[in-house]
């Protein structure tokens, strides 16, 4: 008999240039992923690390984009593990994957070929529902990707400073009520922060921000205008729809 839970689909993403399997249940990839690899910048030759990349849609998202990156993408979930991998060739995307807890120690990190000062961008979309206020799933996996503990940003982003180099560039996706955390968790090591408000509606509060951030960065932060998933007739903002047809990026990608 079959087991449901490990049942997949195929669903296509930048208008049908990348193509990933993934879990029919559980966590799914969708407009996340895609915004925070248009809003990661990087240039062919950059090691690249993707923080909790699931079946590899942000990383291989950004790699469709730019060609010649060395790409890691970093998953702690055997299942998911292995379907990255497959979604890797059948994409013919040059890519790594390594199993591997963000939150594990520098000594694994190290071993698994993440060493300290290697990386030039690191891009992530970690757990980020509020474990008090969101009912966690039964499914193990499921909830994993969904509920942070009460250090688990704070955990990644130091994972992230010790492997990028100095001047390495980190960008991330959070839920937008939780920006006092990012901030709090970006004080040390990082500067020249950029942020991204991602509204649903016109006229509601934002649902996400993309942070852009630079190890030892000096320069002032800067909040960018806002970006509409819906424009002010409902109706999906076409250049939002653009960029998730893999046809131009966000701004934080061009600082």
């Amino acid at each position: 008999m079959t087991d449901r839970r490990l049942e997949c689909t195929e669903d296509a993403f930048l208008g049908g240039r990348l193509r990933l399997r993934q879990l029919k249940a559980g966590h799914r990839a969708g407009h996340d992923a895609m915004l925070l690899a248009a809003a990661t910048s990087a240039r062919s030759g950059d090691r690249v690390v993707d923080f909790g990349a699931g079946v590899g849609a942000a990383g291989l998202a950004l790699a469709r984009r730019i060609d010649g990156l060395d790409l890691v993408l970093v998953e702690i979930d055997d299942t998911l593990a292995g379907l990255a991998r497959s979604n890797v060739a059948a994409n013919a995307i040059a890519a790594g994957v390594i199993v591997l807890d963000v939150e594990s120690g520098a000594e694994t990190f190290a071993a698994a070929g993440l060493a300290p000062d290697s990386a030039e961008a690191v891009l992530m979309n970690p757990p980020f529902n509020d474990r008090a206020r969101h009912r966690a799933s039964p499914d193990v996996a499921r909830a994993s990707a969904h509920v942070a503990g009460e250090d688990t940003l704070q955990r990644w982003i130091h994972a992230a400073r010790r492997i990028l180099k100095s001047g390495g560039v980190l960008t991330l996706i959070w839920r937008a009520d939780g920006i006092a955390e990012v901030l709090a968790a970006l004080d040390r090591g990082f500067g020249s922060l950029a942020i991204l408000p991602v509204h649903g509606e016109a006229g509601a509060p934002a649902i996400r921000i993309l942070v852009r951030a630079v190890k030892g960065g000096r320069a002032p932060a800067q909040i960018l205008p806002g970006l509409l998933l819906n424009d002010e007739s409902g109706l999906p903002n076409k250049r939002v729809q653009e960029i998730l047809a893999g046809n131009g990026v966000l701004t934080l990608a061009t600082l």
